[in-house]
């Protein structure tokens, strides 16, 4: 959401995410976004810095992570997709309270769903999010859309050696301890038999690619078949 600049609202870059959910709803799927608030907000970072509670300022990241529901909404509304921003966190003044099935029936029709407010409780990751509302909806597939190309033995950007891994098992990726999504995150797919896909956002129509099956990123934990 903050583009180059690393902190705040990129139009650019907001832009870029709506139209990269449009290429992906236009393929007929249902689509469900979980949206973060490091743009604004990083609870345990910011904690530290202000000497606040770590809860307090989960409970911030989670407010932040509403604006940019709220911001992702209008992007999508303004390119003719109906959507609807779910927060774990009751302030229905601005968004509607989630509930898996209201979540669901939105989605079959044809509405794009995007959850805010992370679990309403302090100490989950946003990948851990992303994992527990894919299980409650029942999703073919999670994907994490990121500022790398994919999971890799280690840091590329510290080790000239590191590989990309086309395709990893959940238990691999959890027995190595790689670090691009949460361990939690990763067994509670791995529990579900929910394939994840790593991928970057940088680049125009990797979702809706990776979505048909082109060789995107990393695939982690098996195959997935789209059902439209």
């Amino acid at each position: 959401m903050s583009g180059e600049q690393g902190f705040g609202f990129d139009p650019e870059a907001i832009e870029h995410l709506g139209k990269q959910v449009e290429c992906a709803v236009s393929l007929g799927v249902e689509i469900a976004v979980v949206i973060g608030g490091g743009n604004l907000w990083r609870g345990g970072a910011g904690s530290h810095r202000l000497g606040i509670e770590r809860v307090n300022a989960d409970y911030m990241g989670m407010l932040g992570t509403v604006m940019n529901g709220l911001a992702l909404q209008g992007v999508l509304e303004r390119l003719g997709h109906t959507t609807r921003v779910l927060s774990a966190i009751e302030m229905n003044v601005v968004t509607e309270s989630y509930t898996r099935r209201r979540a669901m029936q939105y989605m079959a029709e044809g509405h794009v769903v995007v959850f805010v407010a992370g679990t309403g409780c302090p100490f989950f990751s946003t990948d851990t999010v992303a994992a527990l509302r894919a299980a409650e909806i029942g999703a073919d597939l999670m994907i994490k859309a990121t500022q790398v190309d994919g999971v890799y033995s280690a840091d590329p950007r510290k080790d000239p050696n590191a590989q990309r891994f086309a395709t990893i098992s959940h238990a691999e990726y959890l027995a190595r301890g790689l670090g691009v999504l949460d361990i939690a995150a990763v067994a509670l797919c791995k529990e579900n038999q929910i394939p994840v896909i790593v991928l970057s956002l940088g680049k125009p129509d990797n979702i809706s690619l990776a979505l048909q099956g082109e060789d995107i990123g990393t695939m982690i934990g098996g195959e997935f078949i789209v059902r439209s």
